[in-house]
């Protein structure tokens, strides 16, 4: 593939490739640029949950209070399912269109060095070759019916008899709904979220790669980033990711909460580390280009410093010790606002953030990614009690 050119759209895609994507397409659940989203949530979803409503049902787990744990009030099951799958799914369009975008800025703004394009074109092209993989794509099956099943049935099972299993001591008899559900159900949970995993690997990658060249940033650009405040989208892009992880463990933890006798207070450690943990995976790939803002905004700050001075100077001279010509009128010259543009200019130089997203980027992440737990607050108070306190609050 030839090296993209100032004003060239660069062929990138995390999501458009790989065998499960080429499958989707031949089997007419995906178009080339990801059409037919609808079509592939409503296909997955009916797959992994459908199944285990039916099995259940006809093995009388479904309702009713043969088991302790029904299907209809396994909360985990339908979030998972019904809820963060679709949602990792409708995430590939997010992030396919905007991290496009972010990646074009990079040559249409020119960012890159014109001599760098062709390791620029290297760095799409290896990242491409990894997610086009058949091996890799291989390895996430293989890990998922090993290793994700085991921690499927030691962290995420519940230890009592439902729907899904019987327990007699040291060991669990699977109903035919059980079958489904650890064979095929959760397999494919997994599979997409892995493979969503293996983006955030590919995404950092690339931006590894492209902090190695050599950028052309300037401190004194307005978005106070030095040019690279639209990394921030990317940010944004993966917002639907930590939404379905969001929602996974609020099911969870809801499962524990109305069938385990815990309560939503005993689980404030794993929420923390839940946000701190996914946002800081989102973000620290970004901060590859630390190194080029702090010398970017030292070098800009010193030559702006250099260039204030010389104005200044020349402002002093003509301005307050009278070398203005006498037919220069001060009322009206431009050369007044003219030093009050420079002095804005070096507070942007200043103020130039040393990683490519702001506290505004951080903070409707942090929203999004806590927005499942919302819903649990209500298992430690009533909306009655929460109106009455609001009531209190304002009045």
């Amino acid at each position: 593939m030839s090296a993209p050119t100032p004003g060239s759209e660069p062929d990138f895609s995390l999501v458009l490739g790989g065998p499960l994507y080429q499958m989707f397409r031949r089997t007419h659940l995906s178009g080339d640029a990801l059409e037919l989203v609808h079509r592939r949530m409503l296909v997955l979803a009916s797959v992994a949950w459908l199944p285990l409503l039916l099995l259940s049902a006809l093995h009388g787990d479904a309702f009713g209070h043969r088991v302790p744990i029904p299907f209809i009030e396994d909360i985990e099951t339908h979030v998972r399912f019904l809820i963060a799958l679709p949602i990792l799914i409708a995430a590939e369009i997010v992030v396919h269109l905007r991290i496009h975008f972010v990646v074009q800025q990079f040559v249409e703004r020119g960012i890159v060095a014109p001599e760098d394009l062709p390791k620029f074109q290297d760095a799409i092209d290896s990242t491409l070759r990894l997610r086009n993989s058949v091996l890799i794509e291989l390895a996430l099956l293989a890990l998922v019916y090993t290793l994700g099943l085991w921690i499927w049935r030691y962290e995420v099972a519940l230890e009592v008899t439902s729907w899904y299993a019987s327990e007699d001591g040291a060991r669990i008899h699977l109903t035919p709904a059980g079958y489904w559900n650890i064979f095929v159900s959760v397999p494919i949970f997994q599979f997409v979220l892995l493979r969503w995993y293996f983006r955030f690997f590919l995404w950092f990658w690339f931006l590894f790669r492209v902090s190695r060249l050599r950028l052309c940033l300037l401190a004194s650009h307005a978005d106070r980033a030095a040019g690279l405040g639209f990394l921030g989208i990317s940010v944004n892009a993966f917002a639907l990711v930590l939404l379905a992880q969001g929602a996974m463990l609020a099911g969870l933890i809801a499962n524990q909460i109305f069938h385990a006798g815990r309560d939503l207070m005993s689980f404030k450690v794993q929420v923390l580390g839940f946000l701190a943990f996914f946002i800081g995976a989102t973000l620290i790939p970004l901060t590859v280009f630390t190194p080029h803002l702090v010398r970017a905004k030292r070098n800009t700050a010193r030559d702006f410093g250099l260039l204030v001075s010389r104005y200044t100077n020349e402002f002093q001279r003509k301005w307050v010790e009278g070398g203005a010509p006498a037919d220069e009128p001060l009322l009206g010259s431009g050369d007044i606002q003219s030093l009050a543009d420079l002095g804005n200019s070096f507070t942007v130089v200043r103020e130039t953030r040393l990683v490519p997203f702001s506290l505004q980027d951080v903070a409707r992440l942090a929203v999004i990614s806590a927005a499942p737990f919302v819903p649990l607050l209500l298992t430690t108070f009533s909306l009655n009690d929460f109106a009455t306190y609001l009531l209190k609050a304002i009045f």
